[in-house]
């Protein structure tokens, strides 16, 4: 969901701000059917939107490979699929562009193919897109593993320096089955005519003028377009979860509530579960916590594409603990409703795994953040949030890897009622009201917006073009 939501919503607001110039159709590739919610998403397109499910990918040979690699290859056995599905649409729209996701660059030899505009779009934030400039540099100059290095990593645009170990685990790998199709796909990302960011400038201008000036852009636009988050509310049969959320919430004090959430499909240790269960408890804060079976394997985030558990979540917790946490705690399977959480007047803290989307969330609402990043571009974003935008707290792992509760413990309660929680909670106002401004009627998100479709036009020539 983290990479469709953001090209469902960039659909959505491209027909709404221009709806007598584009429409769009969504492509999507798929190893079965579509998860329930991505369905449900689907569902709520306007009629200017439409999508396109290709028929799935035979997943036999793909049962023991990562999750990155797992994704990289369900879109490469798709491209035939794509290829019939973009000439099924040439023949009813004078199409003007192609925009691929970054999992994607093998679709800019189609749009070459059918005569149309190659873009590349980042579902993530600007930092990922620097991260993919700088790759190619990185592989050719430094030999070996990457864990050697004695140095932090810098990035264009970046007045902040990574720990090597806080880089995308598949980048540091070099001898993963994701590694070379990543970069592979970062080489190819130079292909592009353009460059779409879910993020704004008031956050992330730096980096975007950095990457505008170097090599890698070589004089090709960078469009930030964002904050772009769901905009809907699906209905999906969960509208007793989401009526007990926030009933229980309009029972709380003003932001005095966490939100303990790791997106979609991210999943903890047994281990670590216990952990942050114990953690949560020990603080004495109010929490809203949706609850997952803990992960069988290490890959955190083989739900996102994989089968997620049946089993029932809170078996897994402390013997006793709900008992104990009983009127300062609402735990909820699986989903919350989490655009109505943050919007919360009780919403004081948001526990999350740094996805970009619900990162976006919290700015538009001004909730600060607990960062407890678990796979992909993610401990790259806790370190943004963190040590640069300062609008996020986060809690130190011993050397085994695990968040102890005592360290637990101590930054919920800094957060919601510390200093340190105050001054993140003031910077996290100053970004909320930016992000409002950038997507306001003369924002610099607007503005980018309609450069884009001026040049899609300008291309096209036609009153409708098709994306």
């Amino acid at each position: 969901m983290g990479h469709i939501i953001p090209l469902v919503e960039f659909s959505r607001k491209l027909v709404l701000l221009h709806p007598h110039e584009c429409t769009a159709t969504i492509i999507i590739p798929s190893l079965g059917p579509p998860p329930e919610a991505q369905a449900q998403l689907l569902q709520t397109l306007p009629p200017a939107v439409s999508h396109v499910l290709l028929p799935p990918v035979d997943p036999t040979d793909l049962a023991h490979v990562s999750t990155d690699a797992k994704l990289f290859l369900t879109v490469d056995r798709s491209i035939p699929h794509l290829r019939g599905a973009i000439a099924a649409l040439a023949r009813r729209f004078p199409l003007a562009a192609l925009v691929a996701d970054i999992f994607g660059t093998d679709a800019f030899d189609v749009a070459r193919e059918f005569n149309l505009a190659a873009y590349f779009a980042v579902p993530s934030n600007a930092l990922t897109l620097a991260l993919c400039s700088y790759m190619p540099k990185l592989d050719a100059e430094v030999s070996g593993d990457y864990r050697q290095l004695a140095e932090p990593i810098r990035l264009p645009g970046c007045r902040f320096a990574f720990p090597v170990g806080d880089l995308h685990p598949s980048i540091l790998d070099r001898k993963s089955d994701a590694y070379e199709r990543i970069l592979r796909h970062a080489k190819r990302q130079r292909l592009a005519d353009g460059f779409i960011v879910n993020t704004f400038m008031e956050v992330e201008g730096e980096i975007i003028e950095a990457l505008r000036g170097e090599e890698f852009a070589n004089g090709r636009p960078i469009f930030p377009i964002g904050p772009i988050i769901q905009s809907t509310i699906t209905d999906d049969g969960r509208a007793t979860r989401q009526n007990e959320c926030l009933e229980w919430l309009d029972s709380q004090p003003p932001a005095s509530v966490l939100f303990v959430s790791f997106g979609s499909g991210g999943t903890l240790s047994q281990e670590q579960l216990t952990e942050l269960a114990l953690g949560l408890e020990m603080s004495h804060q109010q929490f809203l916590w949706v609850v997952r079976s803990p992960n069988t394997t290490r890959d955190t985030n083989a739900s996102y594409i994989g089968p997620q558990s049946n089993s029932n979540p809170f078996d897994y917790l402390p013997e006793g603990f709900l008992g104990r946490t009983k009127g300062r705690a609402l735990l909820v399977p699986s989903w919350a409703p989490q655009i109505q959480v943050l919007s919360h007047r009780a919403t004081g803290g948001f526990l999350n795994h740094c996805g970009w989307n619900s990162t976006l969330e919290s700015i538009l609402n001004g909730v600060p953040l607990i960062s407890w990043p678990l796979h992909g571009d993610q401990k790259m974003v806790a370190v943004q949030l963190v040590e640069h935008l300062k609008i996020a707290l986060r809690p130190i792992a011993g050397e085994d890897g695990l968040i102890r509760r005592e360290e637990i413990s101590k930054v919920v309660r800094d957060l919601m009622v510390g200093e340190e929680g105050l001054a993140v909670r003031n910077k996290m106002n100053v970004l909320k009201e930016a992000a409002k401004n950038a997507m306001s009627e003369e924002g610099s998100s607007t503005k980018s917006l309609e450069l884009l479709v001026s040049q899609w036009k300008n291309r096209s020539g036609e009153p409708s073009l098709g994306t």
